[in-house]
């Protein structure tokens, strides 16, 4: 492993990219998103039962996010829990940001 990072960062940056796309996108559309650079992305909805049900609906969509609510969470904290990979592709990023706008709507989450 140690030798991989000595002869690229290609997969390092590709992470990177992924995670500012996706945090940029999903602010502009007007998602509360704990800050940070790190590729676990923290969708701040604030209520059990609708992380539960938007978790449930963006399966329906093909997009796998788990909802976290108390106790794993302090109460009145609940959020869909991201977690990006450099694997994925924009077309992916772009598939799970279309989902999260189409059901935040539905929400009236934005």
């Amino acid at each position: 492993m140690i030798d991989l990072l000595r002869e690229t960062t290609e997969l390092r940056d590709r992470l990177e990219k992924n995670t500012l796309y996706f945090r940029e996108q999903m602010t502009a559309a007007g998602f509360d998103i704990k800050p940070g650079d790190h590729p676990i992305v923290p969708i701040m909805l604030y209520d059990a039962l609708v992380a539960q049900q938007f978790a449930d609906k963006l399966l329906e969509e093909g997009i796998y996010a788990i909802g976290f609510f108390f106790p794993v969470v302090p109460k009145g904290k609940a959020r869909i829990r991201v977690q990006l990979s450099a694997a994925h592709e924009k077309q992916h990023l772009d598939k799970a940001i279309g989902a999260f706008v189409k059901i935040g709507k539905e929400q009236g989450v934005v």
